[in-house]
């Protein structure tokens, strides 16, 4: 598997150009650093902008085989001169400010973070209140960088390098940055540098740590949903954050299994058809790869439920479920298709937890809002919401 680079590789590759491009004058189209991993990272540059005392460039985010939402994104970084002086300002030399740092010859680098790149607005995050959220290990990096070609060519004043992702605000929306008091982008992260495919074992090291919390935290109910993607309809339909679920991806089945070891006694399933759809076919894993049976279980549902042959057989066309749902509707069989569904539903996960769990579920369609559910939603809803109010007073 290929890896890929992070954020923080991106933004210290394109601080570097950027800085080479206006120490030198010349202009280059790539430009390579070294990873805290250790790994070369070339870097092509998109976007470059050339002034007087700046030079803006963009380097565009890969993910390599563990795509993220910013894998394609730019990254830029310009970079600036605010002083030539061999000698800086005593104050400054004597009580360095936040995000700039030290280095021989006088050569400083100020970082700041630009549009599309969040701003820490709780404690206890990487970075204090105020700073943007360029964590400390790219902060090193780009500073380290920038130093290097400051070193080469004799550079002796300060630099100001910001640090901009101008999808950044609207990539923030799938992250945990708002959840955390990250407001107005997304953050500049990595540690190593580099993006290592994550497996399916990381992947469920991950849920199992965030269930063992929600119950160290003591919620009365595991809460739990594939992803964000019913987010809105959550909100508006129950008054509840999908983001207070943990999000089990598409291992439902290990998500059950989890619970039950970590004695949870009641469990909420929320989630869109076109994953929960495979879960009354009897599938605890929803990946594609490991099949795709939606029409088809949709199809039969709908068939008991009495729907017409001819719509029974444009469902199996259909690309997506929502586009399946319609045609349900249109036929008024909806109810009694969505009925034979929650009960498949509930008959696997209650055979997979064995009754050690009281579990509930919604269905739901971004187009349609609530499709079906079993058990005792509301209940499980105010228990949940009950204390979270109380650990909030």
């Amino acid at each position: 598997m290929q890896y890929g680079f992070t954020t923080g590789s991106c933004s210290a590759a394109a601080a570097k150009a950027a800085a080479y491009m206006l120490l030198t004058g010349k202009a280059i189209d790539k430009i390579t650093i070294r990873t805290p991993k250790g790994i070369p990272y070339e870097a092509e540059l998109y976007s470059v902008k050339r002034g007087e005392n700046r030079v803006s460039c963009a380097v565009k985010k890969d993910s390599g085989d563990d795509p993220d939402i910013t894998n394609g994104t730019l990254v830029f970084a310009e970079v600036e001169i605010l002083s030539q002086e061999p000698e800086l300002a005593e104050s400054i030399k004597k009580e360095p400010c936040d995000g700039q740092q030290k280095a021989p010859d006088d050569a400083r680098v100020r970082i700041e973070g630009g549009a599309g790149v969040g701003t820490v607005t709780k404690p206890g995050l990487d970075q204090p209140v105020g700073n943007a959220a360029i964590n400390r290990v790219p902060r090193e990096m780009i500073t380290a960088e920038v130093l290097d070609v400051c070193r080469l060519t004799d550079f002796a004043g300060e630099l100001k390098v910001t640090i901009s992702v101008p999808e950044g605000e609207e990539l923030a929306k799938q992250t945990f940055n708002p959840r955390l008091g990250i407001e107005g982008g997304i953050s500049i992260l990595g540690t190593s540098g580099v993006v290592e495919p994550m497996s399916s074992q990381a992947l469920l090291d991950t849920i199992y740590v965030e269930l063992r919390q929600k119950k160290a935290e003591g919620y009365p109910v595991a809460m739990v949903s594939p992803g964000n993607y019913g987010l809105e309809f959550m909100q508006r339909t129950y008054g509840y954050d999908l983001d207070q679920s943990v999000k089990c991806s598409n291992f439902i089945g290990d998500t059950l299994d989890m619970a039950v070891e970590l004695g949870f006694e009641k469990l909420l399933l929320t989630g869109h058809i076109g994953k929960l759809i495979k879960l009354s076919g009897g599938m605890m894993n929803t990946h594609s790869k490991e099949g795709d049976c939606r029409m088809e279980l949709l199809a039969a549902a709908a068939l008991r439920a009495d729907t017409p042959v001819k719509t029974v057989r444009a469902i199996l066309d259909c690309v997506t479920t929502e586009e399946a749902v319609k045609l349900i509707i249109r036929e008024e069989t909806l109810e009694e298709t969505m009925a034979y569904v929650m009960e498949r539903i509930r008959f696997y996960i209650e055979r997979r937890t064995a009754g050690k769990l009281e579990t509930a579920c919604i269905v739901y369609a971004n187009e349609f809002g609530e499709l079906g559910r079993y058990g005792e939603v509301e209940e499980f809803l105010r228990l949940v919401e009950e204390h979270v109010e109380k650990i909030e007073k």
